[in-house]
């Protein structure tokens, strides 16, 4: 069993994924349902679309968990980093699509067992490569979890009307 402040932050990081919440959908609810046409809509030239805002938080979760479990860099599965652009070669495919929707499970999954290996000391601590705390990275993960879950549900009733 986690230690107590652990615990919360546990609790805190599943609801702004995947657990049911107070203040509404949640990252993996406001992707829910969705189809790779949908994921790739871009709103505007230059505008990330869902789907690159759900690799984008997949990619922060492994920065997460890496700089808790103080790995190396370039183990992200895919190249670049913070953003990528999808879908790839112009064309969306359900394929490609449930392959990022897979990483950000993995990715989610890895940062939740590595935070749940921390001790309440150690969210005090400032991980090599990191200029805040443990604690303070948590608790963003969260955030930034939520804060990209407002956009999509923005992004998916900007959606142009057509049959699905």
């Amino acid at each position: 069993m986690p230690d107590p402040q652990v615990s919360l932050l546990l609790t805190l990081i599943d609801q702004a994924f995947d657990h049911r919440a107070w203040h509404g959908t949640n990252l993996r609810g406001s992707i829910r349902g969705l189809n790779a046409k949908d994921a790739a809509w871009r709103p505007a030239r230059d505008r990330h679309n869902i789907w690159e805002l759900v690799v984008h938080a997949a990619y922060w979760k492994y920065i997460v968990r890496r700089r808790i479990l103080s790995e190396a860099k370039g183990s992200f599965p895919l190249k670049e980093s913070n953003w990528f652009v999808r879908p790839t070669g112009g064309k969306a495919t359900e394929e490609e699509w449930k392959r990022d929707l897979k990483l950000l499970m993995e990715m989610h999954r890895g940062m939740r067992e590595a935070i749940s290996t921390l001790s309440d000391a150690d969210l005090k601590v400032k991980p090599k490569g990191s200029k805040v705390s443990n604690l303070t990275m948590i608790t963003g993960i969260a955030s930034h979890d939520l804060y990209h879950a407002g956009q999509i549900q923005l992004l998916k009733r900007l959606l142009p009307k057509r049959e699905r």
